[in-house]
């Protein structure tokens, strides 16, 4: 039991490091809760549907390392480089849609399996005394990247309202 107990501190303390080391590189994160305070102004400077590939456009294609938890034919899941909570990760499709609201009605089957998979791997990584599930559309909602992604965190109380 109490190597148990000692296992799950030293994965909390993992997940909090501020460098971490994957199959497929090194990946520099900040501390949770910690930011630039910056992505609101990033959201303002994003371009929605520019020509340029999104960096999340570049973590598929593997041209950009990332810290991946889960992958399929639809989807990928891999850690926020700046997270917000103990557990943060993003939930991605494949299929490029800049925003949720432009998702269209053939995109429902998608749509629901994000939210399926982001249950799967928020249960793997612990999160089962709850969790957030966040999208952000647009400059308004402060969405920095226009490929649609859910945010899921957890590790902590999380507050309420959230912004």
């Amino acid at each position: 039991m109490a190597a148990a107990v000692v296992l799950a501190a030293g994965l909390r303390a993992a997940r909090r490091a501020v460098a971490v080391a994957g199959a497929r590189g090194a990946q520099v994160r900040g501390a949770a809760g910690v930011t630039d305070g910056n992505e609101v102004a990033k959201a303002q400077q994003a371009t929605p549907g520019g020509a340029a590939p999104t960096i999340f456009s570049r973590i598929l294609d593997r041209s950009l390392p990332a810290d991946i938890l889960y992958e399929d034919q639809q989807c990928l899941v891999f850690r926020d480089v700046a997270p917000q909570a103990p557990v943060h990760f993003l939930v991605i499709p494949k299929k490029p849609i800049p925003r949720i609201s432009q998702a269209e009605e053939e995109d429902q089957q998608l749509l629901g399996h994000l939210l399926l998979v982001a249950k799967k791997i928020a249960k793997a990584e612990g999160l089962g005394d709850g969790y957030r599930l966040v999208i952000n559309d647009g400059k308004l909602g402060a969405q920095s990247v226009y490929h649609l992604h859910i945010h899921v965190l957890g590790g902590r109380q999380l507050q309420w309202p959230p912004g």
